[in-house]
């Protein structure tokens, strides 16, 4: 099967994170080496996420990293995903990405999210007052730019003229059924956070496509071959429920990670998140503060073959029904 494309059902992507512990040259580097493993790999593509103030794990230029990754990789997609929108200009964010995908065709797409750590906004001398009208109004602006339908005052860019004639693949990070109609509206896939259950994902999704939703659903999952590194995984978890909404911590459970040491068993475990979430793409992170460089590099190398596994399972379902997994 041809590469899938940005975001797309069918999709099988890595999350990238920079190492703490390592100075920006060494960040950058150490994030193109691991991306070019992934298309090695056989993965489709990377997605990059957002923090600010060197909070550990994330980069604050989401977008930019993409286009490092993007130059390293001899194959395959990036996209910023989440990049929080509501931190930016919404017209500054769809020229940047148009240009990107004008240098990279077919390789770009772009994920976006409210935000919700406070420190990212006070970092920016912003506050999340109006956070959700202000988030959809920035997501219509970019849906319009980039899905080519509505470029308002962006016309006369030339890459905002040229996604007319080839979008720019895009995803909502979604937590609500508001949110999952507001993406089938603009026409955009969602993505779901790694620790919902895939009860409350299905839920979501089914809301998703009774509302015209469809494009991409993509669960987000944790995996690991072999014995995982539970302590550092454990304290992101902690992390995360230090400052995600209650909302969406209510629909969260102790641990989503799969994890055994028979890669085939770790690629039917995320086929059967994917199926019991109605999720048709999946995106697999196996980083998290404290893990080093030569361990994310030696579990890319070994998810090779959950991801050959993974990418059969999800073409005999297509097969069978149109659409994997369903």
């Amino acid at each position: 099967m041809a590469d899938a494309a940005p975001l797309a059902a069918g999709s099988i992507s890595l999350r990238l994170y920079p190492h703490t512990g390592l100075d920006a040259d060494a960040v950058v580097e150490e994030l193109r080496l691991q991306a070019r493993l992934a298309a090695e790999a056989g993965f489709d593509g990377v997605m990059t996420s957002e923090h600010h103030g060197g909070f550990a794990g994330y980069m604050p230029n989401p977008l930019q990293a993409a286009g490092w990754l993007l130059e390293a990789m001899p194959r395959g997609w990036a996209a910023p995903c989440p990049l929080l929108l509501t931190l930016r200009p919404p017209a500054l964010v769809a020229e940047e990405v148009a240009w990107l995908a004008a240098r990279y065709p077919g390789r770009v797409g772009l994920g976006m999210a409210a935000g919700s750590l406070v420190d990212d906004f006070e970092i920016m001398g912003l506050t999340k007052e109006n956070l959700t009208r202000r988030f959809a109004d920035g997501l219509a602006l970019v849906a319009g730019a980039l899905g080519g339908a509505d470029p308002g005052r962006l016309a006369s860019d030339p890459a905002i003229e040229r996604c007319r004639a080839h979008p720019v693949p895009l995803a909502s990070a979604a937590m609500s059924a508001a949110a999952v109609r507001r993406a089938a509206h603009h026409k955009m896939g969602i993505v779901f956070d790694s620790m919902s259950a895939p009860e409350r994902i299905a839920l979501l999704t089914d809301a998703y496509r009774q509302a015209g939703g469809d494009r991409a659903s993509i669960v987000i999952r944790r995996a690991w071959v072999g014995t995982p590194p539970s302590l550092e995984m454990a304290k992101q978890v902690d992390v995360y429920r230090g400052y995600a909404h209650p909302g969406a911590q209510a629909h969260w459970r102790a641990d989503e990670l799969i994890a055994c040491d028979d890669a085939r068993a770790v690629a039917d475990g995320l086929l059967d998140v994917m199926v019991r979430a109605g999720a048709d793409a999946c995106n697999i992170r196996v980083h998290a503060p404290g893990i080093s460089p030569d361990q994310v590099r030696a579990q890319i190398v070994a998810l090779t073959e959950v991801v050959a596994r993974l990418r059969v399972l999800l073409d005999q379902a297509r097969q069978r029904n149109g659409r994997p997994p369903l």
